[in-house]
């Protein structure tokens, strides 16, 4: 449990999980779903682990309830992975809203609030122009986010009438009734109140979205004010290295709503077929 080991470990899993994207991203097996939850599960319960380690020695620098609350961001979106795992792999479902979103929300407010903890205990105090670049990038994240969570018009194309008819008579009456079946429109194993559950959290996924949107600024926020804090000190690098991990979670976020808002909109648009959202 050296820090040489630990770091090494972690660039194996992730160079084993760069490495499974890129060959099974494009063509991808039955097995691809579970390797993937693997690679993230353990991934994040390793690093739930690191954290309360750290939350439990009395020597830790930088102040023990910072790695508590990071580790408990961390245990917080392993159990919202497991249960949107459940969902997806045994229940055959693709939810948009599921309570696995209750889970990542407080990922969220733990890694922010043991960041602002790394920050306040030290007493570090930002210069008037630090201030400013974080004023900035608070600024050019929330009109990015909004920028790419507005949805693209996408022109209407010709339908087919006989086609058309054939997808409203396979609509279901209520959008939550696409539940019971899963992707393959299959008879889906889910228990009946999972059923119920969906059709009642379905017209939360534009609260949902919001939040997460609020909470992606948050967090970047919040990482752009530690790096700035701790940038040139004596423990700068793995702080540096929480921030930039924050900051990446941000893009890779604005990415997927970009991608939803956007890119698969015109695909559903113009397919007979569509995909549902997952959010993890």
């Amino acid at each position: 449990m050296t820090a040489s080991n630990i770091v090494l470990a972690g660039v194996a899993w992730c160079l084993g999980a760069l490495l499974f994207f890129l060959l099974f991203s494009a063509d991808p097996p039955d097995c691809y779903s579970p390797v993937t939850y693997v690679f993230e599960c353990v991934a994040y319960l390793a690093a739930a682990m690191l954290c309360l380690r750290n939350w439990q020695s009395p020597q830790i620098v930088s102040g023990r309830n910072v790695w508590l609350g990071i580790g408990l961001g961390m245990l917080s979106y392993l159990i919202g992975n497991l249960l949107f795992g459940v969902w997806e792999l045994v229940w055959k479902q693709d939810p948009t809203v599921s309570p696995g979103n209750m889970f990542f929300f407080l990922t969220y407010v733990g890694l922010s609030w043991g960041m602002i903890l790394a920050v306040t205990t030290q007493r570090l105090n930002l210069e008037l122009r630090q201030w400013l670049i974080v004023a900035g990038i608070g600024i050019l994240g929330i009109v990015l986010a909004v920028l790419v969570s507005l949805p693209n018009s996408v022109p209407k194309t010709p339908v087919d009438n006989s086609r058309a008819a054939e997808q409203v008579a396979q609509t279901p009456a209520h959008p939550g009734d696409r539940a019971q079946r899963d992707r393959r429109g299959e008879q889906s194993p889910a228990p009946g109140w999972v059923v119920k559950l969906e059709n009642t959290v379905v017209p939360l996924e534009g609260p949902v979205t919001l939040i997460y949107t609020v909470l992606d600024v948050a967090l970047l926020i919040a990482a752009v004010t530690l790096l700035l804090a701790f940038w040139g000190g004596r423990f700068s690098q793995s702080w540096r290295m929480i921030a930039a991990a924050a900051i990446s979670l941000y893009i890779a976020d604005m990415g997927f709503n970009y991608a939803v808002n956007r890119s698969l909109e015109y695909d559903l648009s113009t397919r007979s077929s569509g995909r549902r959202r997952r959010r993890s």
